[in-house]
């Protein structure tokens, strides 16, 4: 599972606080993303994993193959001001 070139992907859990305010925000901004649900996917943890090369979450990968972990609003705002996303 990647991201394609122009799709945000996130990766996170209805558990997750991070994720849950991350995914409030792209929601709130207006923002096209697809979100991979590690409950409902749990071998997906294996790619957030792969591309973070941490355990944390919310793993936000962007179209220009950088990404975010555990991120803040200010950071993700930050990125998709720099992608002219917003």
């Amino acid at each position: 599972m990647t991201s394609s070139p122009s799709t945000i992907t996130m990766f996170g859990a209805d558990w997750c606080r991070d994720c849950v305010r991350t995914k409030r925000q792209l929601d709130s901004l207006g923002i096209t993303y697809t979100y991979v649900d590690l409950v409902q996917d749990p071998s997906a943890a294996d790619v957030a994993r792969e591309i973070s090369g941490r355990t944390n979450i919310p793993v936000v990968v962007y179209p220009d193959a950088s990404h975010h972990v555990e991120p803040s609003n200010d950071d993700v705002e930050a990125k998709l001001r720099e992608l002219e996303l917003i």
